[in-house]
């Protein structure tokens, strides 16, 4: 796992909760390392700062991971502009991930495994995404397409039924779309 990763999450925690939380959750996962964003790191650090916050912030680990993505995802579009102009809608900035984002970040972190999506349009304007990868953080992915569909100012429905979880060999979301309602 990239070190970005953990900067990301240290970022969103200490915004929301405070540095006194962020340094509580390394203490409860026994960590005491300093995370550079080009190095990468053994994915066990992520699940045992993920559990930790569980347990600190007292929310289901899922749940962690779908609120760090969703979080993450100002973060992410402030750094790397580039990768969110230029799109439409939230459909469009997901179908860029295989061919421009992930490459992209093969090419700036080289030791960077991202997952590896497929794509289906419905007939009915819904997205079917295909998700693998060995890490199984299908939840942090629903956490970066909730961010997403915010960034582009839409509301996104996530379907989830087949689950690497459940043993099925890769995730599918199917994504409905429409626009964010004004208060």
């Amino acid at each position: 796992m990239q070190g970005i990763v953990f900067n990301l999450l240290e970022e969103v925690i200490t915004r929301s909760h405070g540095v006194e939380a962020w340094y509580q959750m390394n203490g409860v996962a026994g960590i005491t390392a300093s995370y550079q964003p080009h190095a990468g790191y053994d994915d066990g650090d992520l699940i045992r700062l993920v559990e930790a916050a569980a347990s600190v912030l007292s929310m289901p680990k899922r749940e962690v991971l779908r609120w760090f993505g969703r979080s993450a995802i100002p973060l992410l579009a402030e750094r790397y502009r580039g990768f969110f102009l230029g799109h439409a809608d939230t459909r469009a900035f997901l179908l860029t991930l295989n061919d421009i984002i992930h490459p992209e970040v093969r090419r700036l972190y080289p030791s960077a495994a991202p997952p590896r999506f497929d794509f289906k349009s419905v007939p009915d304007g819904s997205l079917r995404l295909g998700y693998r990868s060995e890490r199984k953080l299908c939840a942090l992915a629903e956490g970066f397409i909730l961010g997403a569909a915010d960034h582009y100012r839409q509301t996104v429905s996530i379907d989830h039924s087949i689950c690497m979880h459940r043993g099925d060999n890769r995730c599918l979301l199917v994504l409905h779309f429409s626009p964010m309602q004004e208060p």
